[in-house]
């Protein structure tokens, strides 16, 4: 054992300040450490995660990064997620797909089977941490973990607490995450499909993981719990990434994972605020995390100067490659996923603002990555098209955030995140748009996915374009510019934006075959409008009538 480690390590569980609520959840694991310094924490990767035939050994890159890597799993499981049916929520929560329920005693199974999985392993990982940057909405996390790499982790993406709210502020906390990952659900167990399952209980305030090391099962994990906690509150969550101009005016980014959202929000021009995860109050946005979780496939120091740079001693790399013979990562090595991803502290992107919260956006931005090739790199949207937009959450699933999906794969996503969404998707529809009205931001569609053509056809929106857009979106040019409305789609798009061609700002123009892409517009739009039905019961007229139309 390192020795100054010592001072960390519980030897009895009455050693550790909070003691009581860990005898009450039945953990008595003596070995504990329990929020542990960046060092640390690599010297427990190093000693005590060796290499297994699901893992490679746990490395350093050569600008100083943890190099960790998640065995089976490589993104999250969103099947196997799983809320637990209980009186206290079981008439707020939106049943379906997206929250699947599970009986109280399956529940209490899962739970035992990942107590008694942390209690027989020869150590623990305690991470104490904040969810939400203002102080009157945070919830307190704890976080138990088998592998120091997911501590590691959580200490990175939760708002890290200073050494005086640590010993004074966290005897008792308001939600637990119990990561057992490494260890199999029962599929025995009633409403248990495969080896994972990745449980909330909002009557016990506890998340339980089994059968999964991916990190971002956590990470979305306390996003969800957001998504329950804050509307009860008054307050709206959002899956979007928030930067602020030097004038202090906010922009919300909203996204799905894949449409550039964390790298557009790092925009070395303005603050950034946060990349993925925001909530909206009356005084203005805060951010959820403490940290950023940012896709690296192909990343390069030239096209993501603040993510690639970010790169060093504290973040972590998770299932990347090396170039031959070296410890230089190489971005393009998606041999053991394409959802490489890096983790790291908000405060390794220059000039980002701490604490993270901004005023009332001045803009909100729906990014997409339209794999039909169909929708216009920019549009304003009119009120009604921005909820009949923000309701359907158009966009294509990118290959590697989830398990199985290889190629884009177009997709509807409420509230651009509905996989994270623990109420029905109006709930937060009509929280965004009183804000909306009330502070009378401007909103904009931003295609970042194809051009010239489908996928595999034409091209991908190429980043240089894109923030060229969003820069004339930040210095006004585009609010009152003239516009042609776009047939099908009725979306008003600029007749001209200074740096991007014409026919790039009018995707019909950049097909060689005009004929294919009326043929696939209307295909486009009748999955738009299919898609709508499920919303119409409560959606206005007006909102209905903001959509599509097939004449």
């Amino acid at each position: 054992m390192f020795n100054y480690l010592r001072r960390t390590v519980i030897t009895q569980v009455h050693d550790f300040t909070g003691n009581t609520a860990m005898k009450n959840l039945g953990i008595i694991n003596r070995q504990i450490y329990r929020n542990l310094k960046v060092p640390e924490y690599y010297e427990m990767c190093l000693g005590k995660e060796p290499a297994n035939p699901l893992t490679r050994q746990t490395t350093i890159s050569s600008t100083g990064a943890l190099c960790a890597y998640s065995a089976k799993a490589t993104g999250r499981s969103p099947k196997d997620k799983r809320i637990v049916l209980e009186e206290t929520s079981k008439d707020d929560i939106w049943w379906g797909p997206v929250n699947i329920p599970i009986g109280e005693k399956s529940w209490l199974i899962n739970k035992q089977r990942a107590i008694d999985y942390l209690n027989n392993r020869p150590y623990l990982y305690v991470v104490d941490g904040y969810a939400g940057w203002d102080t009157r909405y945070r919830l307190k996390v704890r976080v138990v973990t088998t592998r120091a790499y997911h501590a590691l982790f959580m200490h990175n993406m939760l708002i890290r607490p200073t050494e005086e709210e640590l010993s004074q502020d966290f005897d008792t906390v308001d939600y637990h995450i119990l990561n057992a990952g490494e260890f199999p659900a029962d599929k025995n167990t009633e409403g248990v499909t495969t080896q994972t399952s990745v449980d909330v209980n909002f009557k016990e305030k506890m998340m339980v993981i089994l059968g999964s090391q991916y990190a971002g099962e956590m990470k979305k994990g306390v996003f969800g719990i957001c998504n329950y906690v804050m509307p009860k509150q008054g307050i709206v969550s959002l899956h979007a990434s928030a930067n602020e101009g030097p004038k202090g005016d906010t922009t919300l980014l909203f996204g799905l994972s894949g449409t550039g959202k964390t790298t557009l929000s790092a925009d070395p021009h303005r603050r950034l605020i946060g990349d993925d995860e925001h909530c909206w109050g009356d005084e203005g946005i805060f951010n959820i995390e403490g940290g950023c979780y940012a896709k690296c496939i192909n990343l390069s120091r030239e096209n993501e100067p603040e993510i690639y740079n970010s790169i060093k001693f504290g973040a972590i790399l998770e299932n990347i490659g090396f170039m031959p013979g070296t410890r230089d990562v190489n971005y393009a090595d998606i041999s053991i996923t394409e959802n490489t991803r890096c983790s790291y502290p908000l405060e390794f992107i220059p000039d980002v603002k701490i604490p993270a919260m901004g005023g009332h956006p001045k803009n909100v931005i729906f990014l997409t990555c339209d794999a039909y090739g169909i929708l216009p790199p920019v549009a304003k949207l009119t009120p009604e098209q921005t909820m009949y937009h923000f309701m359907s959450g158009y966009t294509a699933k990118v290959a590697g955030t989830e398990i199985g999906i290889v190629d884009p794969v177009p997709t509807f996503s409420a509230c651009f995140g509905e996989a994270f969404l623990a109420l029905h998707p109006s709930t937060y529809a009509k929280m965004l748009a009183e804000r909306l009205v009330k502070h009378g931001a401007n909103c904009w569609l931003i295609n970042t996915g194809w051009t010239g053509g489908k996928y595999r056809v034409g091209k991908r929106m190429s980043l240089k374009l894109t923030r060229k857009i969003i820069d004339e979106i930040h210095a006004g040019n585009l609010d009152n510019v003239p516009t042609t409305t776009m047939p099908v789609f009725g979306l008003h798009v600029p007749n001209s934006v200074t740096g991007v061609p014409d026919d790039v700002i009018h995707p019909r123009n950049s097909w060689a075959n005009k004929e294919d892409f009326d043929f696939t517009a209307k295909k486009l739009a009748q999955a738009f409008i299919d898609n709508f039905k499920k919303y119409e019961s409560g959606s206005s007229p007006e909102i209905k009538n903001a959509g599509p139309k097939l004449e």
